[in-house]
């Protein structure tokens, strides 16, 4: 990127706390860290101490002795345990400032929150980020991250509308003029779509497989509906026989993945169109011509531009970099005075 890490000077970041990925980017210097949002604990004499953060605890999914514990503190886009969302953040901004460096007291800190958070839920991310260290915490609702990351014009007069499929939560933004003319949160996303490819496999084959198979098959061969053959390619499964318990292997194909993940694309769908029905009549005719934008880990979900297409009948495109869009958008609200209208005080 042409930066060091460790440069010290400005301290300011910018974070999006995903349910599945947390990515921290530092002014003057991009996305520095982009990393699971996973933490492992260990227990020594009934106190719990972090052993690690990030990939290195996500390595540890499903494989820990008794003594550790891995622990995802969001769900659904919220913190659901706050004191381990705070270890977190605090590992992931010391890894962004360099080992030894604190934040400064006047350091500020643009945090993501999903559109359909509650006060109680926004409350509990701003003080995870002020007990780690943060001076003045400022909130970015995601929909207008993701916007303003993915290029779109939400300081002009134009109605656009967007569409974050996140780890934990699908946010549906119609943006016009710096605001959300409407937003709709859904709890469903990659998190939703794992859990229904380890049910359909639990129902149909007798076998326990865990989340990160899971997440393995959805990324290999994961797609929002059934291959024009039916069949598609196949992926080699492992897991624990729910009957005979020994472990076993068996072969998927793209159409029964498809098959699996039926209801949260039909969700997802769902959200588009009360929306879309929500929506301004002057703002739905510049839709026409804009099109929707796919952006989160979601978007890349094979053929599910195609079926929101199909279903709204409006042109969709996912978004250049659809990732890292959240915290691109978060990062320029940050750099540029022009966005600081997109801005809520925590």
């Amino acid at each position: 990127m042409g930066f060091s890490l460790f440069n010290f000077g400005n301290r300011d970041l910018a974070i999006d706390l995903g349910t599945a990925n947390t990515l921290v980017y530092a002014r003057g210097r991009g996305i520095v860290i982009d990393e699971p949002s996973v933490v492992a604990l260990e227990y020594v004499n009934g106190q719990p101490k972090v052993r690690a953060v990030g990939e290195d605890a996500k390595l540890m999914l499903g494989k820990t002795p008794a003594n550790v514990r891995t622990i995802r503190p969001l769900r659904s886009g919220v913190i659901a345990d706050l004191e381990v969302a705070e270890q977190m953040i605090k590992h992931f901004i010391a890894k962004a400032c360099g080992a030894r460096a604190k934040l400064p007291t006047k350091s500020e800190m643009v945090v993501c929150v999903p559109s359909g958070s509650t006060n109680v839920e926004r409350r509990a991310i701003r003080d995870a980020a002020s007990n780690a260290g943060a001076g003045i915490v400022q909130l970015l609702e995601e929909p207008m991250a993701a916007a303003i990351g993915a290029g779109m014009p939400v300081i002009d007069p134009i109605g656009s509308m967007i569409c974050d499929i996140g780890g934990g939560t699908t946010e549906v933004g119609v943006i016009s003029l710096q605001g959300l003319a409407y937003s709709q949160s859904v709890r469903v996303g990659g998190d939703k779509m794992d859990e229904a490819i380890m049910s359909y496999v639990r129902r149909t084959h007798n076998l326990h497989i865990g989340e990160a198979t899971a997440e393995r098959v959805k990324l290999e061969v994961g797609m929002a509906r059934p291959p024009i053959d039916g069949r598609g390619v196949t992926v080699t499964v492992k897991g624990l026989h729910v009957e005979k318990g020994v472990p076993k292997e068996i072969t998927l194909t793209q159409g029964e993945i498809a098959q699996a993940m039926a209801e949260p694309v039909a969700q997802i769908v769902q959200a588009v169109r009360v929306a879309l029905e929500n929506t301004q009549p002057e703002i739905a005719a510049d839709i026409i011509d804009v099109g929707i934008t796919l952006t989160g880990g979601g978007a890349l979900l094979r053929d599910l531009d195609a079926v929101i297409s199909d279903e709204t009948g409006l042109p969709v495109i996912v978004a250049d970099n659809p990732l890292h869009s959240v915290a691109l958008g978060a990062g320029q609200v940050l750099e540029e005075s022009v966005y600081r209208g997109a801005l809520m005080a925590a």
